[in-house]
Formats: C-alpha cells, structure tokens, sequence
C-alpha cells in the first residue's frame, strides 16, 4: 500500500501545481472540504470512483503535515 504521502502530487501542468491524488485531478482541498462539510467517506467513494479509502487517508494526512507547523490563524 506505500506511506500515505506517495499518493499525493504536485505537478505545475496539473491544477497549477496544487497537491492531487496522484494520477487524478482531484485536489486534496477538495477532499477535505468534502468532509468538513459532513460528506462521508462512502459518500464521497461513490462520487468519485477513480479515488480509494487510502486516497482520502492521503489527504487527511497531507493536510495534517502542511497544518502541524503552521501558526494559529484566529478568524
């Protein structure tokens, strides 16, 4: 199955660079955005069938890691 950050791509000639699910156009923002607004995992497998359960692992791991060091944003 490979580390969870294998999955994930950033190529200038794919969404300008922005992090995908490596061999789609999928962005890991859009994962992430998916849940956060209460998609769930089957939900979103369903609607994006080229994506596996590792794949959205991949992205809630990607963000963690770009988050982890980052300063308290207040909003």
């Amino acid at each position: 199955m490979g580390e969870p950050m294998e999955k994930i791509s950033m190529d200038p000639e794919v969404l300008s660079g922005k992090p995908v699910i490596k061999g789609t156009r999928i962005p890991v923002y859009l994962i992430i955005q998916l849940l956060a607004n209460g998609m769930t995992e089957k939900e979103i497998l369903s609607q994006y069938t080229t994506l596996k359960k590792q794949d959205i692992k991949a992205a809630l791991v990607y963000a963690s890691k770009c988050l982890e060091n980052e300063e308290t944003i207040v909003i």
